[in-house]
């Protein structure tokens, strides 16, 4: 199912990323804060969230499901692991082949013994500068089950790094590049680094938006204009990854809704058109996601 209207193509309705970074910040599990922020997106919008938390992110799969029906956002569920870091022990012996029929199960049948199948496989991820080859294992896994159900494919980079070569892989691969799309690309600050892997016919996604910490987002709107003029405006989603009790706003945190309150304003007042925004947060989802 995809509705239509506005879309946030990479973000986690829960996760919990605590046992490795040591922080209970990092342990999404804020359920009627997170339902009471979609239902304002809701109000503004929003109809589809692309929920990328898979294996080893401590993923709940029903949880995502009682945000869904409680808020009335459309939230689209995954198959595949994270980088090497985060990856389940067993990742290390099992085969790829064993992999690849583990995300098959979870599209055509139901993630984690439940009947809600995943729409897309990722974020599958790399290390920063780098393919470990756990990661390798994944990524080859990723393509037979994409190849076998035809969903699409979506990434993590870290801070932006390793973009070209996930592209170069999938190509070589054979996959479609116009089915997978690159992740966090707006981390590397980089507009020609972006605009190479743009020529090859994937996707990128701005979905750090609001992470000033990483990149200003003024730095992130120019590469944007800059992205429309060379004409590669139908290749762009935007979204938050928002992943911390601190980012929603009853801690004080910027909360789901600044993409659409603060930073498409920041976009009509750097020049960008309301074409772009309007694909970037509607048509180009739609399509990736439908192939309409």
């Amino acid at each position: 199912m995809f509705l239509d209207g506005i879309t946030y193509m990479h973000e986690h309705t829960t996760i919990d990323l605590s046992r490795l970074k040591h922080n209970d910040d990092t342990n999404l599990n804020c359920f009627e804060e997170t339902i009471e922020e979609f239902k304002e997106l809701y109000s503004k919008g929003v109809r589809n969230i692309v929920d990328v938390t898979n294996l080893d992110m401590r993923r709940n799969p029903s949880y995502v499901q009682r945000v869904a029906e409680a808020s009335g956002i459309n939230i689209i569920q995954s198959t595949g692991f994270y980088q090497d870091k985060f990856l389940p022990d067993f990742v290390t012996d099992a085969s790829v082949d064993s992999l690849a029929n583990l995300m098959i199960q979870e599209i055509t049948e139901g993630i984690a013994g439940t009947s809600i199948k995943a729409q897309i496989i990722g974020e599958i991820g790399t290390s920063k500068g780098l393919m470990t080859e756990r990661e390798k294992k994944v990524f080859q896994a990723a393509v037979i089950a994409h190849k076998a159900c035809g969903v699409p494919i979506t990434t993590h980079t870290t801070l932006g790094t390793f973009g070209h070569e996930q592209v170069s892989f999938f190509k070589n691969e054979g996959v479609d590049l116009e089915r997978v799309v690159i992740g966090h690309v707006d981390l590397t600050g980089d507009v020609i680094y972006i605009l190479e892997m743009l020529a090859q016919g994937v996707y990128v996604e701005f979905d750090t938006v609001g992470k000033e910490n990483y990149q200003p987002d003024l730095l992130r709107a120019q590469m944007l204009r800059e992205i429309e003029k060379q004409g590669f405006e139908d290749r762009v989603f935007l979204s938050m990854d928002i992943t911390r009790k601190s980012n929603l706003k009853y801690k004080g945190g910027i909360g789901y809704a600044y993409l659409l309150d603060k930073f498409v304003p920041l976009l009509r007042e750097t020049g960008i058109s309301e074409s772009f925004i309007r694909k970037m947060l509607v048509t180009n989802p739609r399509r990736f996601m439908t192939g309409r």
